[in-house]
């Protein structure tokens, strides 16, 4: 008798059809299981330029993110910052970034089963969130790179615009308030079904 491994499913793999179904102009997808580090480390000190040093990218200061290959470097607070890689990519993560503190002062944790990551793309996105989100996305105000810790129609989330027109934004939203945000995406979008996206 063989033991059958268990298939792995994301906290929104029963909202997947629904986020399919929406209009034209908006896309969201789930990127289930990314690699998630929390790194707590001195701004400026040794350890922080070791730590970008093995990254390829300096640590970014405040509401901003940085990208070095596929590991993202988002902002969280004065001395905290979260790295989102690939699936699979933790443990070498994990080494590289523990080798490279040495005796120097840091920590490196993995976080990955606490949050999803919903990407959102196309022209009505910053108009869909301008229904539960305070923050402005006008490209003026948030250009890309921006990172930012919001709500979404009262959930916390961590927000990244990663293009000019805040035409593709990712949403970090811890796994229990996943289900209520695809809700919320899901019903927002209800007025611009057959709108095509404009």
């Amino acid at each position: 008798m063989t033991a059958e491994t268990p298939a792995r499913l994301g906290p929104l793999a029963a909202w997947r059809e629904r986020l399919a179904r929406l209009p034209a102009g908006i896309r969201v997808t789930e990127l289930p299981f990314l690699t998630q580090l929390t790194l707590r480390v001195q701004p400026g000190g040794p350890a922080a330029k070791a730590l970008g040093a093995v990254l390829g990218v300096t640590l970014p200061g405040p509401v901003s993110a940085g990208t070095s290959g596929d590991v993202d470097v988002l902002w969280m607070g004065p001395d905290e910052w979260l790295l989102v890689a690939p699936d699979g990519a933790r443990d070498g993560l994990l080494r590289r970034l523990r080798s490279a503190v040495g005796e120097e002062f840091a920590t490196v944790t993995d976080v990955s089963a606490q949050r999803t990551t919903l990407a959102l793309s196309g022209p009505l996105v910053r108009t869909v969130l301008a229904h539960g989100c305070a923050v402005d996305l006008d490209p003026r105000v948030t250009p890309a790179g921006s990172c930012l810790n919001t709500l979404v129609a009262r959930a916390p989330v961590t927000l990244v615009v990663r293009d000019e027109a805040a035409a593709d934004v990712r949403l970090l939203v811890r796994s229990s308030f996943a289900s209520y945000l695809a809700a919320w995406l899901v019903d927002a979008c209800t007025e611009y079904a057959g709108d095509g996206g404009g």
